[in-house]
Parts: structure tokens; sequence; C-alpha cells
């Protein structure tokens, strides 16, 4: 059974389209993440099901009714955390907990005793009944998540929960949303974190320009593609030309696919093999070219693999693009003035 389902989802701000026929199945108690870099569209699709922002067209099923239609019955039912924490100052914790069960409409005694609940399951207890305005960035998360908690959802939808967060606070997240998958809350969860998606989701879909392009189990998406990641470096190379000769020569051997060029890494040379026999061709043929192999490592395929496959580049990569494309538009905004 799926609790939330998604058909052609459209969405544009102005001239920028967000959402391009975006489809997506979330089961019922299961952990799902979605994965994309900023700006793939994963906020507004997650908006749309909290019914917070309403699509140019398409269809929102949440927990079998029409979310576009049923607004006050689907927010019943989840929990939302936005990527943006947004916590009054003034308000120690605890009083902003409080609130949000008045919000909620909670019955007094079960307030004090999912707060109390609360506190102590997400390592709260001895900032709780502190002002807002001190906490670091892993407290007001936690305080956030607490809030989504309280009147406890069927369904959870956490919007990057972790960015930024110190390792402590991340390891108090983690553990907290795989004791609620357990116990067969719904959660979905966003992230361009390749190792949260991978330590926590059941399922997965990456989006990528406002669609999914490949969706499954994480181990099943690594699994379908074969063989190891390999990671090369030939010799210190002064520009990205030198890099894509041995790129050529290196694609053009059988049982080798992926290649791309890592400019981070001293232009080292990503890529899969089927098999170790292909490491032994490779070998021979960069001996005859008089290429020389500095360093060679292989493992077994990640996340990142899977993208790659899947869009022709790394999650890194993307973001870097994505980030080049608004530098561009600030400095052209700057410019015109």
């Amino acid at each position: 059974m799926f609790f939330i389902q998604l058909k052609d989802l459209f969405k544009s701000y102005g001239s920028v389209r967000a959402l391009n026929g975006l489809n997506l199945k979330v089961p019922k108690g299961s952990l799902y993440g979605l994965l994309g870099p900023n700006g793939a569209g994963k906020s507004t699709a997650l908006r749309i099901i909290c019914t917070l922002l309403q699509p140019d067209s398409g269809d929102v099923q949440v927990a079998g009714k029409n979310a576009l239609l049923e607004e006050k019955e689907t927010r019943r039912r989840l929990g939302y955390v936005a990527q943006d924490v947004a916590i009054d100052k003034i308000l120690t914790g605890r009083e902003l907990l409080q609130l949000q069960g008045d919000l909620y409409h909670l019955n007094k005694n079960f307030k004090k005793k999912r707060i109390d609940e609360l506190i102590q399951r997400l390592e709260m207890k001895e900032w709780i009944d502190r002002r807002c305005g001190s906490f670091s960035g892993g407290m007001k998360r936690r305080l956030d998540l607490a809030s989504g908690l309280l009147h406890e959802p069927e369904l959870l939808i956490l919007d990057e929960p972790t960015v930024g967060l110190d390792i402590e606070s991340r390891s108090v997240i983690w553990a907290l949303l795989k004791e609620l998958r357990n116990n067969e809350t719904t959660i979905l969860l966003s992230s361009h974190y390749l190792e949260e998606v991978d330590e926590l989701a059941d399922e997965m879909a990456i989006i990528d320009k406002g669609k999914v392009i490949a969706s499954g189990k994480p181990e099943d998406l690594k699994s379908e593609l074969g063989g190891d990641r390999v990671t090369l470096r030939v010799r210190e190379f002064s520009n990205s030309l030198e890099a894509e000769s041995v790129r050529k020569l290196i694609k053009n051997i059988n049982g080798v696919s992926n290649v791309v060029i890592n400019k981070k890494q001293g232009y080292s040379l990503n890529f899969l093999v089927s098999s170790n026999d292909v490491i032994s061709s490779l070998s021979d043929h960069l001996s005859q070219e008089n290429f020389e192999v500095f360093a060679l490592s292989h493992s077994r395929p990640s996340l990142d693999d899977v993208y790659l496959q899947a869009t022709g580049k790394t999650l890194m990569d993307a973001e870097l693009e994505l980030a080049g494309k608004r530098d561009f538009k600030l400095e052209n905004k700057k410019s015109m003035r």
C-alpha cells in the first residue's frame, strides 16, 4: 500500500520549471529518501504534499485521499520539518513546544507527557528551558523535529533535516528516524547527503530537473550497476585536456563504463569496471601508451555512482553547476544596476 502517490506534477516559478512531470510512490511505513542537488525540485514537491503549495497540474494522494482537495485532513495526518528553521528567539524550548501543542489542540495531560518524551528522546533536557535565541543550529533542528512529532503524525516529512549539523545532533536525529520507521511511521526525507540516504532509506528516488530519473532500494540500485568503482590517478595533469586523453583511452576498454574526470582530486578518473580482469587489462593499456599509474583503488559502487549512471555527472558536479548558475545570475543583476 502506498501512503503517498504523486502523478504528473508540474510546477513553475515564472520561467523556471521546478517540477517537470514528477511521479512518486511512497510505501506506507517506510523511510523514503529523495536524493538530488539543491534546485532539483525536492522542496517544491514536499511543500505540495504538505498542502503549502499548489501545483500547476497533477494529482496528489496522501493516505488514499486527494490532498489538493482535502487539505485539512491531510495536514492532520502529517508533521513537517522545513529546511529553514523558524523558531521564536524569546520563548524557551519548552514554551515553544507547549505553544505548538496548543495549536494542535492537544489534551493537556497528553501534551505534557508527549513533550517530556520528546525532550528525553532527543536529548534536550540540559538546555530545553533556555531561550531559543541562545540555541546552536543542532539544538534548533532537534527542537524543530520535536515540534513536527508532537501530535504523533502518521507521516513525517523532512526537508534536509541534518544539513550543516554537528555529528552528535545528526546521530541523535538518525537514531530517532530509525526508531520511528520501525514503529511504522511513514517518513519522506529529502537530502543531498549520499551517506544519509544510503544509511536510512528503505527506498529512494533520484530527482533531477524536476522529475524522478531512478528509484528503488539503495542496495538494488547499486547492484544493478555491476562490478566495482575505480579511482585512478595517472599523473598530475596541468589541465583537463591532458586528463581527457586518458579518459578516451579508458572508455574504449571492454568492461569499463561511466568514466568521468574528477577535477577536485587533481584530475583523477572515476569509472566502473565489470570485473577484476578488467583492471589488469586497464593496466596493460596504460603501460602500452606510456601512462604511469600513480594510484589505483576500487570499491563497491556508491549512490554517487547510481547518480552518475542516471544523470551523466556526479552529485558534487551537479551542486557546483547549480552554484555556478546562481553566481552568474547574481553577477548579471549587479552589472545591470
